[in-house]
């Protein structure tokens, strides 16, 4: 029997990074993770350091090179997923600022601007929009949070760190970059710049039009791979901090969007998976190019040559129970092992619905189903018996019902239902929370086990099949699902009625949203 082949995995969360070797059969022998903190400067500001990435993933690299279970281990490839939809300014070989995160609002009035002409349709002039959704599938979002919006932020706000830049970078070709020495792009993770034409995703190319549209500078753009590429060896300085043989092929790798559904396992077409992180999506690879304009979907180039998927996001999940845990100090069961699993046992007890307590997750604003940074997050239908376990039901109630606003446009998209999902991230750790998700989307869903891994796993089964250990068909082969949740007729009847008021919400709402948070 061949010995087992491994890849140093990198995922880097907005949390932090998590560093593991996976074989390149999808088995984690170990991993590890670090956590970065978040800077939140005003205005809808939200960075991380670039060098603090860096030092965490040294860290835990080395501590995963001292672990027993990788001793002997052969080391394949080093191939890197991370957060997507950030921006890096970049000079020579060394970051000259913070990283704009995906979560980073500022830059909306450059999109508004951008975007803007004398006929409109949803905000966007008539024959710009035209062009962008011909060539890239989608348009910038005028949340402000995309790539192109980070940007355009620096060139108009920050013009002496756009001056000095000389290429832009997305978290995961930053961090290739610390690697090889090599800057570059895959035809994945460069789609939220919306320069590309991406009308064959074998062969993605910028289009000059789309650049001098966006007013980029297109000498700061990095050069296009395929996203299953080998970018370049390991370089020796990254390999001496690693403690890693210097030469390592280190691999193109993909967005975390791209890398969590391939570490679901769900990379046939139509095969759902949802993601339950610091953020959340519901995703398929389609066999098509398409756009759903009003409710923030797209067929984007998918980590698999040649394939789309349908590219969403909600903006925050489990940053709602963060948020209870740092802001409410609501902690739950004080005998849990930790403040999470604490919110988990208090949410199981309280039954499901808890008295019709709603919540509404919209802390950061939204992308998807609606593209609106203003509004804002809330709990509804609160009366003087109503408890702090009340409220914690209600939190990973009103996830799942934003997961059902969105499923329904994902499967209208996809042109047919999805019967499960299977379900990946930190907060399909939850069992309590896939259950609530079975109940509200009224789909079986299937919790792959290990959950919090997808990305790491599904990174390294990209690099394996490059390198030929397996092919993307039997991809799915290697990832086991641990538990499945089926959804209880009774809980959903129940849930199917306060979804229609949670729906109605928004439409409420909105506008007082718009008024209060207009000047941020």
């Amino acid at each position: 029997m061949p010995a087992e082949r491994f890849v140093l995995a990198i995922d880097l969360g907005t949390s932090g990074p998590k560093v593991g070797l996976v074989s390149t059969l999808g088995r984690v022998a170990a991993w590890t993770s670090e956590p970065v903190p978040l800077i939140f400067p005003p205005g809808g500001g939200v960075e991380q350091d670039p060098g603090a990435w860096w030092q965490a993933i040294v860290a835990a690299t080395r501590r995963v090179n001292e672990s027993e279970a990788t001793a002997g281990a052969e080391v394949v490839a080093v191939a890197v997923t991370a957060q997507w939809s950030g921006t890096v300014p970049v000079a020579g070989s060394c970051h000259i600022g913070n990283a704009l995160i995906w979560m980073d609002s500022r830059g909306a009035p450059e999109i508004d601007q951008l975007t803007s002409g004398l006929v409109r349709i949803s905000g966007y002039a008539v024959h710009k929009l035209l062009r962008w959704i011909r060539l890239t599938g989608g348009a910038p979002g005028h949340s402000g949070k995309d790539s192109i919006a980070h940007i355009l932020y620096l060139k108009h706000q920050r013009p002496e760190v756009y001056a000095a830049a000389t290429v832009f970078l997305e978290p995961k070709d930053y961090l290739n970059l610390r690697l090889t020495g090599v800057a570059a792009a895959g035809y994945d993770s460069i789609t939220l710049h919306w320069v590309t034409d991406n009308r064959d995703p074998n062969r993605v190319q910028y289009d000059r039009a789309l650049i001098r549209l966006s007013g980029i500078d297109p000498t700061k753009l990095p050069p296009l791979r395929p996203p299953d590429d080998v970018l370049a060896p390991l370089s020796r300085e990254a390999a001496g901090q690693l403690g890693l043989a210097e030469g390592l092929p280190v691999m193109m790798g993909t967005p975390d969007t791209h890398s969590a559904g391939i570490g679901a396992g769900a990379v046939a077409d139509f095969q759902g998976h949802l993601y339950l992180g610091t953020s959340s999506w519901i995703s398929c690879h389609v066999p098509f190019k398409k756009t759903d304009l009003f409710h923030g979907i797209a067929s984007l180039p998918s980590a698999i040559p040649g394939r789309y998927f349908a590219a969403n996001e909600q903006e925050s999940a489990g940053a709602c129970l963060t948020y209870l845990i740092d802001n409410l100090g609501l902690r739950g069961d004080p005998e849990a092992d930790n403040a999470y699993q604490g919110l988990d046992r208090v949410a199981e007890r309280v039954p499901p619905g808890n008295r019709g307590v709603i919540f509404t997750p919209w802390l950061n604003g939204e992308r998807s189903p609606v593209d609106d940074r203003h509004v804002r997050a809330g709990f509804f239908n609160q009366s003087l018996d109503t408890t702090g376990d009340d409220l914690i039901r209600a939190v990973f109630e009103g996830v799942a019902y934003n997961s059902r606003w969105l499923l329904g446009y994902v499967e209208k998209f996809a042109g047919r239902p999805m019967k499960e999902l299977r379900a990946v991230g930190g907060g399909a750790t939850s069992q309590v929370w896939c259950q609530i998700h079975a109940d509200v989307l009224d789909r079986t869903i299937l919790q792959v086990k290990d959950p919090i891994l997808a990305g790491l796993r599904g990174v390294a089964l990209l690099a394996a099949a490059k390198l030929d250990d397996l092919g993307y068909r039997r991809l799915p082969d290697h990832v086991e699902i641990g538990a499945t949740y089926r959804p209880d007729p009774e809980r959903r009847a129940r849930y199917d009625r306060i979804y229609r008021e949670y729906h109605k919400l928004y439409q409420a709402n909105r506008k007082i949203h718009a008024r209060l948070n207009r000047a941020e």
